[in-house]
């Protein structure tokens, strides 16, 4: 598959007091390019029309290299099915010019429908 690609400027307010990005915020970058990858018009319509969204059921992330201010990232992410109920996440953040991942993610996400509970994920285009 090939990878997704999805631009994260790195602002002064990402970083923490040692002037690299503060490790939570590696998420945010992951999931805006989720959200980039499923559409914010899916996902809204999925949670109004349906009350059907996704959680975040398990992560590992690897940190190898610290984004500072300025960066301009690559998250790169590819995704596949794992069964009826569970979508998985494969995120890279690359540094410009970098020859390895800065940070990388294996995230796991199940579908919830009303009250919060398991459903199959349902037919979307990006899967």
């Amino acid at each position: 598959m090939t990878p997704h690609h999805f631009a994260a400027q790195i602002y002064y307010e990402d970083t923490d007091h040692s002037g690299v990005v503060y490790h939570a915020n590696y998420l945010k970058y992951f999931e805006r390019a989720r959200e980039d990858i499923i559409g914010v018009e899916t996902l809204a319509a999925m949670w109004h029309e349906n009350q059907v969204g996704f959680a975040v059921y398990k992560l590992d992330m690897n940190f190898h290299d610290g984004a500072v201010f300025g960066d301009l990232l690559d998250i790169r992410t590819t995704w596949e099915k794992d069964g009826d109920y569970r979508v998985i996440f494969h995120h890279e953040a690359w540094r410009p010019s970098a020859g390895k991942a800065a940070v990388s993610c294996r995230l796991e996400l199940v579908c919830l429908g009303p009250g919060k509970k398991l459903m199959p994920v349902p037919d979307l285009p990006f899967l």
